[in-house]
């Protein structure tokens, strides 16, 4: 048993070395704004509210990575001040917060570390956010996500 135990811990230790030591620590050739963001890549996702289709292009960064890799994502999301809409998501993800400053409609961003935003109108903030994409064409978004809570669903493009 105590050997059994032994392994299991070597075991914990490295598969926690090997995360740890990943790729994602080194520094990439992506240049930072001065914002907090990075450049748009070219992955896309697809957001469909309702009957209305949008596509977005990710960031790319470690936390659109780690948002991408949750896809596909059905979930509720809530309204708040007439501006966004958010859903907290089931476990945290991996942040590079700055300062919100000019919120664009159609920015998807990651307050916190688990609550993901969605913003449907234009404002200044002071508020940190990482982000992690844009819809490319957000005409008829505020139309979509309506004045309440929506279904919006996420997914690969």
């Amino acid at each position: 048993m105590r050997s059994l135990i032994t392994i299991v811990a070597v075991l914990f230790t490295f598969s926690f070395c090997t995360a740890s030591c990943s790729k994602e620590d080194e520094p990439s050739s992506i240049e930072n704004n001065g914002s907090g963001s990075t450049n748009p890549s070219s992955t896309k996702m697809k957001i469909t509210i309702g009957t209305a289709v949008f596509t977005a292009t990710l960031y790319d960064n470690p936390s659109a990575a780690a948002f991408k890799a949750l896809l596909p994502l059905t979930i509720i999301m809530t309204e708040l001040n007439n501006n966004e809409k958010y859903f907290n998501l089931p476990k945290p993800l991996p942040t590079n917060a700055s300062v919100g400053g000019a919120i664009k409609n159609g920015d998807l961003m990651l307050y916190g570390s688990n609550t993901l935003v969605l913003f449907y109108k234009n404002f200044n903030t002071s508020y940190s956010y990482s982000k992690l994409g844009n819809i490319d064409n957000p005409t008829g978004l505020a139309e979509a996500l309506g004045n309440g809570n929506v279904v919006v669903k996420f997914e690969n493009n």
